[in-house]
């Protein structure tokens, strides 16, 4: 039997220490630290009260939508962002949410009227966007999004359903919406350059026997188009 020279001991020891450590799990030598895990972003709701009701009012709509343009009569955003702008203004500047500018701003769910205006980045550029969503007396609800674009506001998203509730995930936005049958859309929203667009849609059906008609997931609207009034159907 062979007996392990000193020179065979210290190659050895440089071929182990070339490979990373010998017996260290993962790859780790025994003096190295594991690299931090990363964490995802968790939903925020923008609404809480909206997102805990059962009662909050409000199909989704949504979808890809033509170009959006900025809205004439909104006034001029300044260095220090869309925050400092006037969100009533800009609502009735809005064909899409001018009928909400004429009832009053509400601050809890089940009644008929404007939320309190949110802000968060969803361009991923730093600045923050304005969000703004309205509740009416049939049950459904509206939201929209709007940037500043070289001054001007522009809107980029316009959607509308029942029980409506929103969350931010990163520089994403999630819309949450339950109809009467207990089916629910979860539509996720991402930034795509010109507008938020749809990243994933996930619908959850209900208890209802038929199948969904038609009218279950309504055509888009462009953002700022004008939303028509949702049909009388005995206090919907």
């Amino acid at each position: 039997m062979t007996r392990p020279t000193l020179r065979s001991i210290a190659a050895a020891a440089l071929l182990c220490t070339g490979l990373g450590g010998c017996g260290a799990p993962g790859g780790l030598g025994p003096d190295e630290v594991a690299p931090p895990v990363s964490s995802q972003p968790q939903p925020k709701p923008l609404w809480p009260s909206w997102t805990e009701s059962p009662s909050s009012g409000g199909t989704a709509v949504a979808g890809r939508v033509p170009p959006p343009r900025p809205l004439d009569d909104a006034p001029a955003v300044g260095p220090e962002g869309i925050e400092k702008v006037d969100v009533m203004t800009v609502v009735r500047a809005d064909k899409a949410m001018k009928r909400f500018s004429e009832g009053k701003q509400i601050q809890s769910p089940g009644k008929a009227g404007l939320r309190p205006a949110r802000y968060a980045d969803l361009t991923g550029d730093g600045h923050h966007e304005l969000i703004v969503a309205a509740d009416t007396q049939t049950g459904r609800s509206v939201l929209s999004v709007y940037t500043a674009a070289d001054g001007k506001i522009v809107p980029i998203l316009f959607t509308s359903g029942r029980r409506l509730s929103a969350e931010t995930v990163g520089t994403d936005l999630l819309v949450r919406t339950t109809d009467e049958d207990g089916s629910a859309h979860d539509i996720r929203y991402h930034w795509d350059g010109q507008r938020m667009s749809v990243l994933s849609d996930e619908h959850k059906f209900g208890n209802a026997i038929s199948a969904p008609s038609s009218g279950t997931c309504p055509a888009p609207l462009p953002a700022g188009s004008e939303a028509p009034a949702p049909a009388n159907r005995g206090g919907r």
